[in-house]
């Protein structure tokens, strides 16, 4: 292998290039005490909440959009004002048994309504006008000395989410590949080659340390998963997120001590057009949804998993002539599982009266509340040594 290549590779296989206790064998340094998880999903390009939960008796939302409102018949009617999509019957279901809580207006102060800035936001749980090179999780990772398979996110690259300074998660889009890109002879023979003091005298010495936590955690996933390759009854979605959440269950029910997951699904910008696509994306969401949980319950994972899903912002109230919806500001995080303090809607729809001056909903709950609540309730933590700030609390986990 070239050097270019071996520089490739072992990025590839490291989802990062930041090192902690890099000959430090994995399964000894992961936590085994907790087992609780918590699955993030992120619903990329700014999904658009109003029309997802629907304020159905409300006119101002009919008279704003009365291209591409949802009719009141064709929706699940959750309360005598509010509605959901008729392409989320599992969430409708999960809703019905108490494992569903919906938080509306959620958002921050100043709302930056680019994508990228916004997404840095959310995933750093910055200030709108602070710029963090690193993100929450990886914050929570540090602060906990996690190893790098504390977090993992379903990808070939790893988000601002999951990056500490020192001690970063990792990016993972099929475990096999991983394993086979870390079992390249040429870093096998390095390893045999290099001890921990001859590293250092090397100019790619950072390089061969990353090659050595990378491939210990290599071995480590697959060794834990390759009993669960073909030890599963459930058919996921042939979509790109069904493929995704077939990998995180696999992960969870091969008992591997992974305890943040990160997903996403792409495609929500409706600038034209809005309704047919949304359609579409919801109902690959609804039914990854479907199968994720229906798996986790046959498995006896379900109890022990919170599922938290957002958007970088939501939607302007107004629609566009384009019978889409132009970037707006707050929206709904939902949260899934079986040990939700407060089942349903978590407090009232937005209020369509009274806009910012772009049009715009105004926000009413932190973001950052959310992630201080599952912190300290559900990751067990004390939320301000990651969120660099105390925020209100809620009554969510």
């Amino acid at each position: 292998m070239k050097r270019r290549d071996f520089i490739k590779q072992t990025t590839l296989i490291s989802g990062s290039l930041l090192v902690p206790q890099f000959l430090t064998a994995l399964p000894t340094i992961v936590d085994k005490t907790n087992h609780k998880r918590l699955v993030i999903i992120q619903l990329s390009g700014g999904n658009d909440g109003l029309n997802t939960i629907i304020p159905y008796s409300n006119d101002i939302y009919y008279r704003e959009r009365n291209g591409i409102a949802i009719n009141a018949n064709n929706m699940y009617k959750l309360t005598d004002e509010v509605g959901l999509h008729h392409k989320m019957p599992t969430h409708k279901e999960l809703y019905d048994q108490g494992q569903l809580t919906i938080i509306n207006n959620v958002g921050y102060p100043n709302p930056n309504r680019s994508h990228f800035r916004a997404t840095d936001i959310w995933h750093s749980a910055s200030d709108a006008k602070e710029y963090e090179t690193t993100g929450w999780i990886g914050r929570w990772m540090q602060e906990q000395q996690k190893a790098n398979t504390a977090a993992i996110e379903i990808d070939d690259s790893l988000s601002l989410l999951l990056k500490g300074e020192t001690t970063s998660g990792l990016a993972v889009s099929n475990e096999k590949v991983l394993y086979r890109t870390a079992s390249d002879p040429y870093f096998k023979s390095l390893l045999k080659q290099h001890t921990a003091t001859h590293l250092s005298e090397h100019n790619l010495g950072y390089l061969y340390k990353t090659m050595v936590e990378a491939t210990s955690s290599a071995q480590y996933i697959h060794e834990t998963t390759k009993l669960k390759l073909a030890n599963t009854s459930i058919s996921y979605p042939k979509t790109i997120f069904g493929k995704q959440l077939s990998t995180i269950a696999r992960f969870i029910n091969s008992g591997l001590h992974t305890e943040v997951y990160y997903a996403s699904l792409g495609g929500f910008d409706t600038h034209a057009n809005q309704v047919a696509r949304q359609q579409r994306l919801l109902k690959v969401y609804d039914e990854g949804i479907k199968t994720f949980v229906k798996d986790l319950k046959q498995q006896n994972t379900f109890k022990d998993t919170l599922i938290m899903v957002f958007s970088e912002f939501g939607r302007r109230v107004k629609q566009n002539a384009a019978r889409g919806t132009d970037h707006g500001t707050a929206n709904q995080v939902y949260l899934i599982g079986d040990n939700l303090k407060t089942k349903g809607l978590y407090n009232a729809m937005p209020d369509l009266r009274n806009l910012d001056h772009n049009g715009d909903l105004k926000y009413q709950i932190d973001f950052r509340s959310i992630y201080k609540n599952v912190l300290e309730e559900w990751l067990k933590m004390d939320s301000q040594l990651v969120l660099k700030g105390d925020f209100k609390g809620l009554t969510l986990v």
